[in-house]
């Protein structure tokens, strides 16, 4: 059975929704924020700010850690808008429903809705961002989560097919591969492997990185502490995405690392919206640093390769 229960969390009013196995806490009074996510006893996937949550500012947005909702291409200050104002939020039948304030310089008003299972470490987040000005805008659903630090963010890699024009080969491209002017491709932190690519945060390596890339297989995770945090989310073929058709991007620097999805890109209606969806999971699981083995621990769990 799914249950919610009001809790002061980082001293905010904050939200614990959580069943026999998983946890989830989230911020009401800002944001919002989820700012754990964890089986019951096990490590929190979340990174936390904590000098930005003891340091709560009305005049400029930080991030807080954890996960959340904004709107992309990244434009400043569009996307950066202080998202400082109480959460309403309803509780019906399992499901948690969270809105936010219109936005006051943009139009915009975002919604998240939490559907946890009831007793499986298994959530689906349904993100909603709604034009609430009288002319159209043109954005894309932005879903970041901010990952602890420690861990490796694990990325499928597009099945292989041989380059030729018999049967079972093709010319078609297949891995479009996204860099920012600051990524360095030999970065120790990426793992460039067959099946899979892997992007290690370490405190020691003091560069900020980023990739993104066109996912068409849905999905990503986060190895950390003998656990495995997995986000999936949708690929449409016939849809645009931002930041040269990106629908997943990865960022890290000292101290976390951001796996994040983004929906289609398109100019919405007045009282329109536009959303995106993902499903997480979370898994005992150690996995191999061999990536044949690791392949075969990801098919297991039902992560298509």
């Amino acid at each position: 059975m799914v249950r919610l229960e009001k809790i002061k969390y980082q001293n905010f009013d904050s939200l614990r929704l959580y069943n026999e196995v998983m946890e989830l806490v989230i911020t009401t009074q800002f944001g919002p924020r989820i700012l754990v996510c964890r089986r019951l006893g096990g490590v929190n996937f979340m990174k936390n700010f904590e000098a930005e949550l003891a340091d709560f500012r009305t005049d400029e947005w930080q991030s807080y850690g954890g996960h959340r909702l904004w709107h992309a291409p990244e434009i400043f200050p569009r996307t950066y808008y202080p998202d400082i104002e109480p959460v309403e939020y309803d509780f019906k039948d399992g499901v948690l429903s969270l809105q936010c304030a219109v936005e006051s310089t943009t139009g915009l008003q975002k919604t998240i809705t939490v559907k946890l299972a009831d007793a499986a470490a298994r959530v689906e987040l349904t993100h909603q961002i709604y034009n609430r000005n009288p002319w159209g805008v043109e954005f894309s659903p932005w879903c970041l989560t901010v990952m602890a630090p420690g861990g490796r963010a694990i990325i499928p890699q597009e099945p292989f097919v041989p380059h030729g024009k018999e049967e079972g080969q093709s010319f078609a491209l297949a891995r479009p591969l996204v860099l920012w002017q600051f990524t360095r491709m030999n970065d120790p932190r990426f793992v460039w492997g067959d099946r899979l690519i892997q992007i290690r945060q370490d405190d020691k390596q003091p560069s900020k990185q980023k990739i993104g890339l066109t996912n068409t297989l849905g999905w990503a995770a986060y190895a950390l502490n003998r656990e495995l945090f997995v986000k999936r989310f949708p690929f449409d073929p016939q849809a645009q995405y931002p930041d040269v058709n990106c629908n997943c991007e990865f960022f890290t620097m000292p101290g976390f690392l951001e796996i994040e999805s983004l929906g289609p890109q398109r100019v919405v209606a007045p009282g329109d919206f536009i959303e995106q969806t993902e499903l997480w999971e979370l898994h005992n699981l150690a996995l191999a640093d061999d990536e044949p083995m690791m392949a075969e621990q990801l098919t297991q769990i039902g992560l298509p390769l």
